[in-house]
């Protein structure tokens, strides 16, 4: 008990020193408070576990009992925390490399590269510390040799098992890591997936997230990035040129709108002054298409300039162009009667019938449509003598 209590106070007094040297060296090196947060509970648990072990090992060799559980207590102790403070060690140069390469920069197409590769290794670096730590503890325990023998040998029946089952899943992994190292996108990348429009806001070793325009998440697998066409918006900049079209009437002053989008574009920020171009780029259908290309910085500016620059537009043409709003022409034409000598149709139409061929038969024709529209038939023999006449 004394040589336990020895042991413990001089462990308290190496982790109340590191404390102190961690506040004094963060007075000069600002990343030192951050590396102490991180590495503060393994390394305080390391230093407990590596004092009472000559302790450990003294009570086992006095003692009649069997103490072996205890000695693999303080082994599995000892080889997690030594894990645990180097994986955390190295989480900690890798948060100080994203420290170092801010993305709320205007140019930060380079720190957007570094940052998705760090992420990427960062969630390796976790995975593979916890992967060794296991075997580690693992094979600290007696008769596992055995075990990994056994399984050794065997190793390629199971290598081909876990290959055919975990297809999909090593297949994420590595276009996971191809993404990540390939530079085909980054944190923050402006994005078309989908027919959806976005940013790239998280990359994994198993699926990509993007952040939709209207705060949705698609969260889709790293394999659809190497395997299906995307558009990405920011791979080498993120300027952008966008085009605002308009159909006006063919009397519009095409001179007077080109000046009217020099006096909008001074008037806002959005534009960034490398381009502004107005054409007319069509003239069918009664209308004139009129194209206007603008640049901004980003795809968010380029957006809200497209609608900054149709809205004040639209109000030129309404409030001092009247001549360019659209209209829809009709022209109304009279019948022009037929020249003389010149064949009646309708009488023609009329005629055609069961009595044609010569003048009798009209005469005819016109006789039997009078009697059928204006006179009442009389007696059967009015009738009887009609037909004997007709025939």
């Amino acid at each position: 008990m004394v040589a336990g209590g020895i042991a413990l106070a001089v462990a308290l007094a190496v982790i109340v020193l590191s404390r102190l040297a961690a506040t004094l060296l963060g007075r000069r090196w600002q990343p030192a408070a951050h590396l102490h947060r991180v590495v503060r509970i393994p390394f305080r648990v390391l230093v407990v576990v590596l004092a009472l072990r000559p302790v450990l090992n003294r009570v086992e060799r006095s003692q009649d009992a069997d103490w072996g559980w205890l000695h693999q207590v303080e082994e599995v102790l000892t080889i997690a925390a030594v894990g645990w403070l180097l994986t955390a060690a190295v989480l900690f140069v890798e948060d100080v490399s994203l420290r170092r390469n801010r993305t709320d920069v205007p140019d930060n197409r380079h720190a957007r590269r570094l940052r998705t590769q760090v992420l990427i290794i960062r969630r390796l670096t976790i995975a593979a510390g916890v992967v060794i730590v296991t075997g580690a503890v693992l094979l600290s325990f007696p008769g596992v040799e055995a075990v990994g023998a056994s399984v050794l040998a065997s190793a390629g029946l199971l290598s081909v098992v876990a290959a055919v089952a975990a297809q999909s899943t090593l297949s994420n992994v590595f276009a996971g890591l191809q993404l990540a190292f390939s530079d085909a996108v980054r944190i923050d990348d402006v994005v078309i997936v989908d027919e959806e429009w976005g940013w790239i806001e998280e990359i994994t070793l198993s699926y990509v997230v993007v952040r939709a325009w209207d705060d949705r998440r698609l969260v889709l697998p790293c394999t659809y990035f190497t395997s299906t066409p995307f558009q990405n918006w920011t791979r080498h900049s993120s300027e952008l040129l966008g085009a605002v079209e308009l159909d006006v009437d063919w009397r519009v002053d095409v001179a007077g709108m080109r000046e009217e989008l020099d006096r909008v574009l001074d008037r806002t920020d959005l534009w960034d002054g490398r381009v502004k171009v107005l054409q007319v780029t069509d003239a069918v259908g009664g209308w004139v298409r009129v194209r206007v290309l603008v640049t901004a910085a980003d795809a968010p500016r380029l957006f809200d300039l497209r609608c900054f620059v149709r809205e004040q537009l639209v109000a030129w043409v309404r409030e001092h162009e009247d001549a360019g709003l659209p209209r829809q022409r009709v022209e109304l034409v009279d019948r022009v009667a037929p020249a003389a000598g010149a064949p009646d149709t309708d009488r023609d139409d009329r005629s055609s019938g069961l009595f044609h061929g010569d003048e009798a038969a009209d005469a005819r024709a016109e006789r039997r449509g009078g009697r059928l529209r204006d006179e009442p038939l009389g007696d059967a023999g009015d009738s009887a003598g009609d037909s004997a006449a007709d025939g």
